[in-house]
């Protein structure tokens, strides 16, 4: 079996003894991980036509080698364009045409050894702050606007991810933050109205283009997880330990309905040390063996991670697989 197979097994959860996966909604440490430079957001729009191809080529050169490196299952395609705050850009993105090239590229070099994974959206999510006001009263006030907005959204992620099947994608996701860290953003009645039955169609759309589904959401999410985990989706990636979410706990309420992604601390990668981050990993993969699981980060790898805490968390996955394999033998 094959770390995409690995991969495909883990999602559909389908057990027996498979090794748990790993897999990053975004990993943003290409750089620190290969010593060579991945060119990406502004910096790339800014080349010419015959630079931009070249830089194309070399990333896909990294993002393939690191992933082998660092023995990743899956590996998420750049996405588009969008801020992380007013004028400042994300660093996970390539203008549309692009990101396409980009992924045609990534599947000739890795083929059937990863998966491959793309955001299409498909799902509402809640506000950013540029327009928190102003939806906020539209919710009250003109609920139909948004949910033909929640439509509108639908319709376009599905149009996305039909896209994505013919350049060879085997995953999707939705990046849906529906909550903060007091809870969900949405109230009951919302959320049924505007959140899963999207969540539903968006799912069955994926399953019948032969993809696989996955929600990621922020937060805390714990009155959430009946609606996710009965919505026919595969996964959901986060798993939120800054919001107070358990994965242990989390895995127990949604009982194998849905594959759970993450929950390695990003703070901790981010500030603690490759002693903290190895001990936190082992614990979670003791919890949660056996289980419908994916290992990973409980968000965006942030480029500012100290990539000696990223391969310690690889090693002590690596230990974790060592072990349960000779206890097999």
């Amino acid at each position: 079996m094959n770390l995409k197979e690995q991969m495909r097994t883990a999602l559909e959860r389908r057990l027996g003894g498979s090794p748990v996966p790993v897999w990053e909604l975004e990993f943003h440490c290409w750089d620190a991980a290969s010593g060579r430079h991945v060119v990406l957001g502004d910096e790339f729009a800014a080349l010419t036509p015959a630079e931009q191809d070249r830089a194309l080529g070399a990333n896909a050169e990294i993002l393939a080698a690191v992933c082998e490196e660092l023995s990743f299952a899956a590996l998420t395609a750049p996405g588009n364009r969008w801020e992380i705050a007013p004028g400042k850009a994300a660093y996970w993105w390539l203008p549309p045409e692009a990101r396409i090239e980009q992924i045609r590229r990534l599947k000739r070099l890795v083929g059937d050894r990863l998966m491959l994974v793309a955001a299409t959206g498909g799902v509402m999510a809640m506000p950013g702050a540029a327009e928190y006001v102003e939806f906020c009263y539209q919710l009250m006030d003109a609920p139909e606007a948004i949910e033909e907005r929640a439509r509108k959204n639908l319709a376009g992620g599905l149009k996305t991810a039909a896209v994505m099947r013919d350049l060879g994608v085997d995953a999707v996701f939705t990046a849906s933050d529906i909550a903060d860290n007091r809870g969900p953003f949405f109230n009951p009645e919302q959320l049924e109205r505007l959140i899963f039955p999207c969540l539903r169609e968006w799912a069955a759309g994926v399953r019948k283009l032969g993809m696989l589904s996955i929600i990621h959401t922020d937060g805390n999410v714990a009155p959430c997880l009946e609606g996710i985990a009965s919505s026919g989706v595969d996964a959901m990636q986060a798993i939120d330990p800054t919001a107070g979410m358990d994965l242990r706990r989390t895995l127990d309420a949604v009982q194998g309905r849905i594959c759970l992604c993450g929950n390695v601390s990003c703070a901790d990668l981010l500030t603690g040390t490759p002693e903290s981050v190895a001990a936190a990993t082992r614990k979670l993969l003791a919890d949660c063996a056996g289980t419908g699981f994916v290992l990973g980060a409980s968000n965006a790898v942030d480029i500012a991670t100290p990539i000696g805490n990223y391969r310690a968390m690889i090693g002590a996955w690596r230990e974790h697989a060592k072990g349960s394999k000779n206890r097999r033998l």
